[in-house]
């Protein structure tokens, strides 16, 4: 073979190598982008969506001021507090909700296309991101939030993942299934219902060996169990609050929806801020019928507090956001039985186990 056909032919080969990579860095990039545009087509197929296209109630301007008031005043009495957010806080930042009148289900079952092609990795925070994230901040341990969205703008306001429950998980979120970590990843999950992202876990164990655990996605999909330190953390912290606020949510999907009821059955108070009438209205102390990030105004401004504005950058590569989360196991009250042979006496010890198994043990001296 001469010298210029030999170079012809590794020309050949190197344009074809680059445009496979420019061909499969396109694909990958169209698959990313998808799944940050459409997350709800992403969605396994599923019958029930619940109740859509509820009307929108606009109270006037002085009866918005006037409860708002009120609930500020809740907020600076409390002694624990928990945000309860869904879609409706974030649709202020171009983010469609999924069953208003013109929610991305709603418009499905009226066989409409829904235009979903918002891009999350651009999304910015809404001023009830920012407002949640800054009573967080000064209220301290005292605060914390449990949400059903999956678009990180939580996060992006500055809140303190430690303060955060995402209990249908985060697509921009990965987590280790052996260790219980979770990281922030900088551009949004190719995947949903928990599948493996192809990263291992950089978290170190017990004599600083690497864990390597193969992380998963967070967000559910349909029928997919909650995650159990995110649902136990949630509902503990909603039984001990005295003031449950739920922001942008009909409460719909349960067990989540039902976790207001557990800060009223406790002696607290609930609070509603919603477009929509919900499924607990009755019970609430307080119903706002209007846009949150307007009730959320006068609460920050009856509180004396400054609203940030600048959203967190996108972190680069991973980030650890969550340490191994592992909430105590439950006691159970449990009888001890000692049975003294010769005295022929029955001793009963009561006490706290930490298992149902542990509730008899009979012990012969």
């Amino acid at each position: 073979m001469s010298q210029v056909t030999l170079i012809k032919s590794l020309s050949h080969i190197i344009i074809q190598i680059l445009s496979f990579h420019r061909v499969t860095t396109n694909d990958s990039y169209s698959t990313l982008a998808a799944m940050s545009l459409n997350y709800a087509a992403a969605l396994s197929k599923y019958p029930d969506k619940g109740v859509l296209g509820l009307a929108e109630i606009f109270e006037t301007d002085n009866i918005v001021t006037q409860k708002s008031k009120q609930l500020a005043a809740l907020v600076r009495s409390s002694s624990k507090i928990v945000f309860l957010t869904g879609a409706g806080i974030s649709t202020a930042s171009g983010i469609p909700d999924f069953r208003g009148p013109k929610g991305v289900w709603t418009l499905e079952e009226m066989g409409v296309k829904p235009d979903v092609n918002i891009d999350f990795q651009t999304a910015i925070p809404t001023l009830t991101h920012f407002a949640i994230s800054e009573i967080c901040r000064i209220r301290d341990k005292s605060c914390y939030v449990v949400s059903q969205n999956v678009d990180n703008l939580h996060m992006r306001s500055g809140l303190d993942k430690e303060k955060l429950s995402e209990v249908h998980g985060n697509i921009f979120t990965e987590k280790c299934p052996s260790c219980g970590r979770e990281f922030e990843r900088g551009k949004p999950s190719e995947s949903i219902g928990m599948k493996k992202t192809g990263n291992l876990c950089t978290a170190r164990k017990l004599r600083n060996i690497r864990c390597r655990g193969k992380l998963v996605d967070t967000v559910l999909d349909w029928e997919d169990p909650l995650p159990f330190d995110e649902l136990s953390e949630s509902e503990r912290r909603c039984s001990e609050a005295d003031l449950c606020v739920v922001l942008g949510t009909t409460l719909q999907i349960q067990p989540t929806g039902n976790m207001p009821l557990k800060t009223k059955r406790g002696g607290g108070k609930i609070a509603i801020v919603n477009l929509q009438k919900t499924r607990i209205d009755s019970s609430a102390d307080i119903v706002i019928n209007a846009k949150c990030d307007e009730v959320m105004k006068v609460i920050c401004d009856e509180l004396s507090l400054t609203i940030p504005s600048v959203p967190h950058p996108p972190c680069e590569g991973l980030r650890m956001v969550k340490e191994c989360f592992r909430p105590e196991p439950p006691k159970f009250r449990v009888k001890r039985v000692k049975v003294d042979k010769d005295l022929g006496v029955v001793k009963t010890e009561e006490g706290f186990g930490d298992s149902a198994s542990d509730i008899v043990k009979v012990k012969q001296e």
